[in-house]
């Protein structure tokens, strides 16, 4: 069979595995063809590493195993680009910091290895927003610089896993791996059009689905985590239960689903994202979803209490850890946080290094988290919920700030909002109470950019959560490639 360019572009992650198990398609050359779709989209910055060499040795490789052991591999020659914070032996992780460029870890990351076991192949790493510390991925550092939105390059792509978000959505690979503190999976998959997956974290320790110990430049151990992204949810589950072993997806029939809509997290919308977002809620309301009002009233006060203590006092004890355990050139946070080119990450660590919450942060992790994660299991259980359902951002990409990374929005001509509050507000509650969280795309906006839904589930009920984005996205459909 003779591939075109384009046929290899559209392939799904589940579609070029089965391709190239089957020896439809050669590894080899799927690997060219995006390693020139990357060279050709270089202005996004999707990427900071490419590793043209090492990514086709590893294609033909695959190409040279008997059929049988070929068809045996779960993700044969499947290829994915992982987060720049992410260690990867042999490939620089940097963070995209300038005091970490062209650092090398000796060992991959558990996530990571996992794949490369199963057939995959690193085709490069993805820029992403500095030390993972915001949501849109415009990062000064010098070697890398702000990740373009591939549905409009003067837009942000959200973040701070923009650039495989990035990647993904401009058909330059067709999955990768994040990691997401806040939001950082399951925004930019909101603002590119591709899903974004987090899972469950819960305590932190058994109640964590990925374990990936000092294999990941971190923000907060309580709340960070490694997390799948691809074009659609069923790609997002070929790579979890690789990276977790699990079994098949549970069976999952969109007629009779008891979804919650949070009421404080569908107000305040822009426009043109609540025009989508209901008219999804109309399709998956016509083909059987049963929709459950939810109001929620204590979440934001609960979050609250929980979610900046934490993110801003663990970093300093977390990000020497990782710079101790993996040897990194740079020795302490402070010498990290001097070198810092992002002007709103500098200013975040000046918080990080001051320990302004530190006061708040005991009571944040002992007394107020488990609270909020009663009050989120409550709420599932009462209401007999599936999964609750709201648009995963409340507007759609907005300008690049290159001048501070982020600074503030507006929405529909209204009050400024802090960017990263604005983009925060609805994927942060899943991630300070540590429940799976997963975006997928709910249609396309007046102005012809993605909106995002999210759905949220119940702790450790992560595959159902996935088969029913599955059940969603067969229902609402892919969205239209960018024109690039």
């Amino acid at each position: 069979m003779t591939w075109t360019v384009d046929a290899q572009l559209a392939l799904t992650a589940t579609e070029a595995v089965a391709a190239i198990q089957s020896g439809r398609l050669k590894a080899a050359d799927y690997i060219a063809t995006l390693l020139a779709r990357a060279a050709s989209l270089e202005s996004l910055n999707a990427l900071t590493t490419l590793d043209l060499d090492g990514a086709l040795a590893a294609a033909r490789r695959i190409d040279a195993l008997p059929a049988e052991a070929r068809a045996q591999l779960p993700l044969a020659g499947l290829p994915v680009v992982v987060k720049d914070n992410i260690n990867t032996a042999g490939l620089q992780t940097s963070a995209g910091t300038p005091a970490l460029e062209g650092f090398v870890p000796k060992t991959n990351a558990p996530s990571v290895q996992r794949l490369v076991d199963a057939g995959a192949i690193v085709l490069g790493k993805a820029n992403m927003h500095e030390l993972a510390f915001g949501i849109t991925s415009t990062n000064f550092a010098t070697h890398a610089g702000p990740v373009r939105n591939p549905y409009d390059p003067t837009l942000i792509p959200g973040g701070s896993s923009g650039g495989t978000a990035a990647a993904i959505a401009a058909r330059i690979a067709p999955a990768g791996l994040g990691t997401d503190t806040g939001g950082s999976t399951r925004i930019p998959a909101a603002l590119t059009g591709t899903a974004g997956f987090r899972p469950s974290v819960g305590n932190g320790e058994s109640e964590r689905r990925y374990h990936d110990p000092h294999a990941v430049l971190p923000i907060s151990h309580t709340r960070d985590t490694v997390g799948p992204m691809a074009r659609t949810v069923a790609d997002i589950a070929l790579l979890d239960g690789v990276i977790t072993g699990a079994g098949a997806l549970p069976s999952v029939a969109l007629n009779g689903l008891r979804i919650g809509l949070p009421a404080p997290l569908w107000a305040g919308l822009e426009a043109q994202v609540e025009a989508v977002a209901h008219a999804a809620l109309k399709r998956l309301d016509a083909a059987g979803v049963v929709f459950v009002p939810v109001e929620i009233a204590e979440l934001d006060h609960l979050n609250g209490m929980v979610g900046g203590p934490i993110a801003l006092h663990e970093p300093r004890e977390d990000v020497l850890a990782w710079l101790t355990a993996n040897d990194a050139p740079v020795k302490s946070v402070a010498e990290l946080a001097a070198r810092i080119a992002s002007p709103d990450v500098r200013a975040i660590y000046d918080a990080v290094l001051g320990d302004v919450l530190g006061e708040r942060y005991d009571d944040a992790l002992n007394l107020w988290r488990p609270r909020l994660r009663q009050y989120m299991a409550d709420i599932f259980a009462g209401e007999r919920l599936d999964a609750l359902l709201f648009p995963t951002t409340r507007l759609v990409a907005t300008p690049i700030d290159d001048v501070h990374g982020s600074s503030f929005v507006r929405i529909d001509g209204g009050e400024p909002i802090d960017t990263m509050d604005a983009f925060l507000r609805n994927t942060d509650p899943a991630s300070t109470s540590g429940i799976p969280g997963l975006s997928l795309p709910a249609g396309m906006s007046a102005s012809g950019l993605p909106v995002g839904f999210e759905l949220d589930g119940p702790l450790g009920e992560d595959r159902r959560l996935l088969a029913i984005g599955i059940a969603f996205e067969q229902l609402l459909g892919a969205l239209p490639a960018p024109a690039l």
